[in-house]
């Protein structure tokens, strides 16, 4: 069957010269025409509609600053390993935060802080069993990169941990890195990141339990990283 636009065979040749053809044509074809651009006018709108909608979602989706994502790289290296030290270390090596990239643990002397029955429970000790407390500020150079509560059974130490852990400044995993210890994470927390952080705002909030590779729990730890692990802004 033969197409045709109105009443005019599609592949016919009107000679516009002709003006019965061309009154014919011009009857015929100019509701179908204007059905036709009628048709072109509301797709055209339809795609611009979807451009600018697009456009506007696109404009809608804020990449993450700096900041927020440097905090989020150390949080997911400080819950992927099983030592906070050699994480610290690293960083601050990373990130030109010190001539030397070696962390010191200012210990806070005198410093008590009796451990819950939640956390005797997590490490198994009685409600009698001795657990020392150790509170240090972790420093790279001269920033202080993140503060720490250390809660730890002393028999299930060396005599040569214990002594370091009570009188040396070197950090609690790298007094007890010969038990090969793993990180069980009991719980973690992050901070509202200001658009500058200062360098004591808290940015993260660890808690953690160390258990030898035999899987003897024998500390716990609470660690608060600080903004002074983000390096200066350029």
């Amino acid at each position: 069957m033969e197409e045709v636009i109105g009443s005019i065979p599609l592949g016919s040749t009107i000679s516009l010269s002709d003006p019965s053809a061309a009154s014919a044509w011009s009857r015929s074809g100019s509701s179908s025409l204007g059905t036709v651009l009628s048709a072109v006018g509301i797709l055209s709108a339809v795609i611009a509609t979807s451009t600018n909608t697009q456009a506007e979602g696109v404009a809608e989706i804020r990449p993450a600053s700096s900041a927020e994502a440097m905090v989020a790289d150390l949080r997911g290296r400080i819950l992927r390993s099983d030592s906070a030290t050699a994480v610290l270390e690293s960083w601050c090596a990373e990130k030109g935060l010190a001539g030397q990239a070696r962390l010191v643990a200012h210990r806070q002397i005198g410093a008590d802080k009796a451990p819950t029955p939640e956390q005797r429970t997590r490490l198994g000790v009685g409600p009698d069993e001795p657990v020392r407390y150790r509170h240090v500020r972790l420093a790279c150079g001269d920033r202080v990169l993140s503060e720490a509560d250390n809660w730890y059974v002393p028999a299930r130490l060396t005599p040569e941990m214990n002594a370091a852990l009570d009188g040396s400044d070197v950090p609690f995993g790298r007094v007890v890195r010969p038990l090969a210890p793993v990180r069980r994470v009991v719980s973690v927390e992050s901070y509202p990141l200001a658009a500058e952080p200062g360098p004591d705002a808290p940015l993260v909030r660890v808690d953690a339990l160390l258990v030898t590779g035999a899987g003897a729990p024998f500390c716990e730890v609470i660690e608060t990283y600080l903004g002074a692990t983000l390096p200066p802004s350029r």
